[in-house]
């Protein structure tokens, strides 16, 4: 099969298209026929080694762990699936090696669930990981109706999924972003503010009590600054800043997970979840993708088409 690969740790400028054997299918796996893979900041993160410390990484090294595509093949004992069935999913082992970024992937049922039947292939491969996250990030700071919950980086790709989930739970949400991404996250639901200097002060305007949660998915010490906003340290989680666990906060790493996929599906499904491609590109374009993903300044997700 084609696929884009690395032969050791490396960069964009370090990708290549090449041919690879098919994947082998493990018992409880199915294979996938990829249509779209999904480009995250963590896919070029691990090419540069960034986590070389907690996962290990065997080379050629395939990147990319979000996935829509066509069950091709299944596993010894595999029920849940046949073959034609229409998947999508996060498809993240415990180590970088066979990733997504491929005409075939192999993935645990454990990862996968039905595609949402209302998102085209691009879409619904923009959805697990960054949907998974926003997903797991509200459960974990306990968002319910009557909430209000501030999001930092709300127009990206994880924040505009926590902002939308939010408000299916009957949430109040307001959302930092630049000043051309404030109509994107009205349009979304939310309230925009302008990060920066005088952030906590402009927040307070539109929330004179503080707020009831924080999303942070951008880092920088944003976490913390939030704090004199909510009432419990608890019910901040951050991304991209495990300092916030000093102060009583969450660490967010997310985890694959088949029912919050289908808890996803049945949004999109419901017309609450929309996803934003910013840019498809074809798979041997993969290189000009992470690139435009390195900018920071990407309104929703980046894909590759297969």
């Amino acid at each position: 099969m084609k696929a884009i690969a690395l032969q050791q740790y490396g960069s964009a400028d370090d990708l290549a298209l090449v041919e690879v054997s098919d994947p082998k299918v493990a018992p409880g796996e199915v294979l996938i026929r990829v249509r779209a893979a999904g480009v995250n900041p963590v896919d070029w993160k691990v090419a540069a080694g960034a986590l070389d410390p907690i996962m290990e990484a065997d080379f050629p090294l395939i990147p990319g762990w979000d996935v829509a595509g066509v069950v091709e093949a299944v596993g010894l004992d595999t029920t849940e699936y046949e073959v034609g069935d229409e998947v999508y999913g996060y498809a993240r082992k415990d180590w970088a090696k066979n990733g997504t970024y491929a005409e075939l992937v192999s993935a645990s049922v454990r990862m996968v669930a039905p595609k949402p039947a209302s998102l085209s292939w691009e879409e619904a491969a923009g959805v697990p990981l960054a949907g998974l996250t926003a997903h797991q990030a509200l459960k974990r700071v306990g968002v319910g109706a009557g909430d209000t919950v501030l999001v930092h980086a709300a127009a990206g790709g994880v924040g505009a999924f926590c902002v939308q989930i939010a408000v299916a739970k009957g949430a109040r949400v307001i959302g930092t972003a630049s000043e051309r991404n404030h109509d994107f996250l009205r349009s979304l639901g939310a309230e925009p503010v302008v990060y920066g200097e005088g952030l906590v002060d402009r927040v307070r305007d539109l929330a004179p009590g503080g707020v009831d949660a924080v999303l942070d998915f951008v880092g920088g010490g944003v976490a913390e600054l939030s704090l004199p906003l909510v009432g419990a340290p608890d019910r901040v989680a951050s991304i991209a800043d495990a300092g916030i666990l000093a102060h009583g906060g969450h660490y967010v790493w997310v985890r694959p997970d088949s029912a919050g996929l289908v808890d996803l599906a049945r949004l999109a499904d419901d017309g609450k979840l929309s996803v934003h491609v910013e840019r498809a590109f074809p798979l041997s374009e993969a290189a000009d993708a992470w690139r435009l993903s390195q900018t920071g300044r990407t309104r929703g997700k980046i894909v590759l088409t297969v």
